[in-house]
């Protein structure tokens, strides 16, 4: 492969959350909101996100060997982090797995979070900014500790989130991207 600067990627997107379900773009170029009207605009984060994904594999040793001889895959853990930097009553939603939202009266509504077990999984989507590049993350459970620190300015509170990716169905892989490799 040639050296392509074009190929080396910096700069932001914006990522979109989902039912789990919702029907991917299959192109770089229709909006999300045409592909499927269910994919919502998340809002500001702190720093982005991070995609991780930690393939597990474990040696292979027999007697007659000092080093294995080989290694077997035996697990993977993909996640997703971001902090969110809009402290609204959906994105509460989003870190506890769901939850209950009531309106007060006019703009003012409380939250409060799903019981234990009830909880919400979502598809989660991005796009960068040069619309080279779209990834869909299929099934996400958010698992990470919601830490809302509060301080003076310039800082501000964001809402942590961890998603651990998880199998969506038989023959369905947990992501998948949509690159352009012009």
């Amino acid at each position: 492969m040639p050296n392509d600067p074009n190929k080396v990627k910096v700069g932001a997107g914006i990522l979109y959350i989902g039912p789990v379900g919702v029907a991917e773009p299959n192109d770089l170029t229709t909006p999300w909101a045409t592909v499927d009207p269910d994919w919502l605009a998340f809002g500001y984060t702190e720093e982005g996100h991070t995609f991780n994904s930690e393939p597990n594999f474990e040696a292979i040793e027999v007697a007659e060997e000092l080093e294995p001889i080989r290694y077997e895959q035996t697990a993977v853990a993909n996640s997703l982090e971001l902090a969110a930097a809009q402290m609204t009553v959906t994105n509460l939603g989003y870190a506890f797995n769901g939850g209950t939202v009531t309106t007060i009266s006019g703009t003012v509504v409380s939250f409060e979070p799903p019981a234990l077990g009830d909880v919400t999984r979502l598809a989660i989507g991005w796009e960068s900014n040069d619309g080279e590049e779209r990834w869909v993350f299929r099934k996400c459970i958010q698992t990470g500790n919601v830490a809302i620190a509060r301080r003076k300015a310039p800082n501000k509170a964001t809402i942590p989130m961890v998603y651990r990716l998880e199998k969506p169905g038989a023959g369905i892989a947990p992501y998948r991207s949509v690159l352009e490799t012009a």
